[in-house]
């Protein structure tokens, strides 16, 4: 859809169609907080009335802004790509996906589809292929988890872990088989990767 690319490194906006749940609006919160989306948007009068509500037990809110939008594209930023996320005809699977750097990931309400005019002005159409169809909160941690899967190459990280976990979390994997096993996974997917690239 856009083609200018002055936006910042890897940006990501979820933007939800007229939601209406205060509990997806929590879980859309700190699932966005979780995989570093930069703000969550939103369309319609419902979610209002879920914001007084919404369960952000992480506080999210004060790290993610959260803005109301009367039309969610004008939400889109210069060089981001529109990816639109719902069970629609034709769709992308998402284990099929390539996710772009920078985008807004607009997600369908809980009771209808996102309108015709904006899917045909998407960039790319995924779907997550369920059976049945996933919960809003649900959905938008599945779609961010995937990118973070896709976008790097994991390692063990305890410093992370340790900021993560919750404070009453103090368990440690004694098991060195496990680790080994572990360094030994990672290190033969990078000794993979690097005779790819050359």
């Amino acid at each position: 859809m856009s083609t200018n690319t002055t936006t910042s490194p890897k940006r990501t906006i979820i933007a939800l169609t007229n939601p209406k749940s205060s509990s997806n609006v929590g879980g859309t919160m700190r699932a966005a907080g979780c995989y570093d989306a930069q703000k969550v948007v939103y369309s319609g009068d419902r979610f209002n009335r879920a914001v007084r509500l919404a369960a952000d037990t992480q506080k999210v809110h004060e790290i993610v802004p959260l803005e109301h939008y009367e039309d969610l594209l004008t939400a889109l930023e210069p060089g981001m790509k529109l990816v639109c996320i719902d069970l629609i005809e034709g769709a992308i699977p998402l284990p099929n996906f390539e996710h772009p750097d920078n985008a807004m990931y607009l997600f369908g309400p809980e009771d209808g589809t996102i309108k015709q005019q904006v899917i045909n002005k998407a960039d790319a159409v995924v779907y997550v292929p369920t059976i049945g169809c996933m919960n809003l909160a649900a959905s938008v941690n599945v779609v961010l988890y995937d990118k973070l899967a896709k976008s790097q190459v994991h390692e063990l990280n305890n410093e992370l872990i340790k900021q993560s976990r919750d404070k009453n979390n103090k368990i440690k994997v004694k098991a060195l088989k496990y680790k080994k096993n572990m360094i030994k996974e990672a290190k033969k997917r990078e000794q993979s990767e690097n005779k790819i690239e050359k």
